[in-house]
């Protein structure tokens, strides 16, 4: 999204487009999935005056808007990450810490299962797997 569509956007809501909104909504789209403090890093290189606080409060607000989201990938604080055209759960690594991306119909079936036989309806988006990647199953002589 750029500039202009987040003015926009947040003119539309009686809001309006700040140094700091900007620099955090670049700084998801950058670094893909990034915890507050993380993106805090990013963007206190950029803009040495804008404090942890001021990070937390554009996130709720950019979340709010529907141009991030948030998923809970570690016992730690959430990770944010643009909202896209294509939703997708994540397989988080146990030892080394990666985040990848796997695409929604690989939990397609899942879905369908839990809304047919529950009600419930699975928010793919929040989604994450916990195991050991291939990178680290190998070097332990792991199968992948």
């Amino acid at each position: 999204m750029g500039a202009v569509d987040l003015a926009e956007l947040l003119r539309s809501r009686g809001l309006r487009l700040t140094a700091p909104r900007q620099l955090v909504l670049e700084a998801v789209y950058r670094l893909r999935h990034a915890t507050p403090d993380q993106i805090h890093a990013e963007v206190a290189g950029k803009a040495a005056g804008v404090n942890i606080t001021t990070v937390y409060r554009t996130l709720e607000l950019l979340e709010e808007l529907e141009l991030i989201t948030h998923a809970h990938l570690s016992h730690g604080a959430p990770t944010y990450h643009a909202v896209d055209e294509h939703q997708h759960a994540h397989l988080v690594c146990r030892d080394c810490g990666s985040v990848r991306e796997l695409p929604s119909a690989a939990l397609d079936q899942l879905a369908g299962e839990l809304l047919a036989a529950r009600g419930f309806r699975l928010d793919i988006g929040h989604v994450a797997l916990f195991g050991v990647c291939g990178d680290c199953g190998t070097s332990k002589g792991a199968p992948c």
